[in-house]
């Protein structure tokens, strides 16, 4: 059996974010990385046989970004989210995997990107547990990065 030392795996993978300018820095956990083809539904007379199905749009989900608290929070990311009240416009982003040691296994491309959501830590004195702060985000699709690993 052969043994490949040269692949990259997602283990122990951090999630590097950039929007536009601000960059956001890394996070631990990233969900909602997709896309969805809505369907509509249109019956034939005199076929019973099955419903027609047609593609109509696609459809995003919002990505939620968590990691533990730091530094990142304050400066970065509520500054960006603030940024929505002083004639914020939409801008493109980049989300990047990237392994322990540093080398990019995928990104992301996103474009007209949105904060929609930041939750900051439960602050409770009886379970001392890692401060975690989540950024949840909305987009209109994902853009080609032409990068080859």
């Amino acid at each position: 059996m052969a043994v490949l030392e040269d692949t990259k795996t997602a283990v122990g993978v951090q999630y590097i974010v950039q929007l536009d300018d601000a960059k956001l820095g890394a996070f631990a956990s990233c969900e909602g990385l997709g896309v969805e083809v809505v369907l509509e539904s249109r019956e034939e007379g005199g076929n019973n046989s099955f419903v027609w199905q047609f593609p109509t749009r696609l459809k995003y989900p919002n990505i939620k970004l968590s990691r533990p608290i730091g530094p990142d929070t304050s400066n970065n990311i509520l500054s960006w989210i603030l940024s929505v009240t002083d004639g914020f416009s939409r801008g493109t982003g980049k989300i990047v995997a990237k392994t322990a040691k540093g080398d990019t296994i995928a990104e992301w491309a996103l474009q007209d990107v949105i904060p929609v959501r930041w939750t900051g830590p439960s602050l409770t004195p009886d379970q001392p547990k890692v401060l975690t702060e989540t950024l949840e985000i909305a987009h209109h699709g994902f853009t080609p990065t032409h990068t080859t690993y």
